[in-house]
């Protein structure tokens, strides 16, 4: 499946661990803030990872169904073990790596996408898929990092490609801030996918590090920003200018932690 990334047993238990407190509930909790509904729900989330934040939507709003899919199965298989716990809805998670996924056209009033790891056409594919699946007047929900987040990071990008007289990847970090969604272009998108009525609210925060190797070592840096910065840069190798990265962090930020600028805007929007 677009926009998912693979993931190890290990992992999987790492991002529910340390991850989802850290960096992924910031996005899933504007995205329950906007949720729009006065009793039990039924909602697909998609590319959703370890089922987060399914049981405390459960929780929230009793009897309500949720269906997750996503492409990792050790992913899928926590989500499923967690799920076996709850009993104040149904959670059921399934395994899909193509779109149209298996999930019925018009099934469900609410459709989730929390922080997709995408290119910008992996994300028309996602967001097509959250609006297909939506009965008439039903609810999509879209968190993710909107442009300006990470500002930090494609400056050091930008001095790496100076120094080392890199001059196509200079024009991809200069590229990649571009393509990440302003709340004008997101609500494009959505409307393309057949959506409507976009409300979109922004929160702008830091994630703060004590130093580059911190950076370097954080769960939410090798899970979550590393594959972002590769899905946004179409590349996937990163190594070289990423330890220009760490190392810059060190010297530039040597007596204060490093902040890094999270842009987190949420999309409501409706299927006609």
């Amino acid at each position: 499946m677009a926009g998912t990334l693979t993931l190890s047993p290990a992992d999987a238990a790492v991002i529910e661990t340390f991850v989802v407190p850290r960096y992924l509930g910031l996005f899933a909790d504007l995205a329950q803030e906007m949720l729009l509904a006065g009793g039990p729900i039924r909602l697909a989330h998609i590319g959703c990872r370890t089922g987060y934040p399914d049981r405390q939507l459960v929780e929230r709003l009793p009897g309500s169904v949720i269906v997750g899919i996503d492409a990792n199965e050790p992913a899928i298989e926590l989500a499923r073990n967690k799920a076996a716990t709850v009993t104040e809805g149904t959670l059921d998670y399934r395994i899909a790596t193509t779109f149209p996924t298996e999930l019925n056209d018009a099934e469900f009033s609410h459709s989730l996408l929390l922080h997709p790891t995408a290119t910008a056409h992996q994300r028309t594919m996602l967001l097509a898929e959250l609006s297909r699946v939506l009965y008439s007047g039903g609810q999509a929900l879209v968190a993710l990092p909107l442009r300006g987040s990470f500002i930090e990071v494609d400056d050091l990008f930008r001095e790496y490609a100076l120094k080392s007289d890199q001059g196509d990847f200079g024009k991809r970090v200069e590229g990649a801030g571009d393509a990440r969604p302003s709340l004008e272009t997101l609500e494009e998108e959505l409307e393309a996918a057949g959506l409507y009525d976009v409300d979109i609210e922004v929160r702008q925060t830091q994630l703060g590090f004590d130093s580059g190797r911190a950076f370097a070592e954080d769960p939410v840096t090798r899970l979550m920003l590393v594959p972002e910065f590769e899905a946004t840069l179409s590349l996937d190798q990163l190594s070289a200018p990423l330890r220009y990265a760490y190392d810059a962090i060190d010297k530039y930020w040597s007596e204060g932690k490093f902040e890094l600028t999270l842009n987190i805007g949420c999309a409501s929007a409706r299927k006609p």
